[in-house]
């Protein structure tokens, strides 16, 4: 199987395609093996989850347990903490590396 097709729930995303190219998401939910809904809180809200294809991102090596934690509980997770996960990633090490690579 593709590295695209074993995204996880709570993992972080780059967006390829679309109006979003170049933003980091959260997938919150799996439709199926090639689509995904992401959301990141604040132009994407969480109950306007966006469904991409797969193929359209790119998967980063980081997993929210935060995002994880509250989907298991309650099937549902605030703006604020997908906000929080995408920010916290932005300023983490792993995607400052990445971005300098180019």
């Amino acid at each position: 199987m593709n590295q695209q097709g074993n995204l996880q729930i709570g993992q972080l995303v780059k967006i390829l395609k679309g109006r979003g190219a170049g933003q980091i998401a959260v997938v919150v939910s799996i439709a199926d093996s090639r689509f995904v809904y992401i959301a990141d809180g604040d132009k994407r809200k969480f109950d306007q989850a966006k469904k991409k294809n797969v193929l359209h991102l790119v998967p980063q090596p980081k997993i929210s347990s935060e995002i994880v934690n509250s989907l298991n509980e309650s099937g549902r997770v605030t703006n604020g903490k997908l906000r929080h996960a995408v920010k916290t990633f932005l300023e983490s090490s792993e995607y400052q590396a990445e971005e300098k690579g180019d």
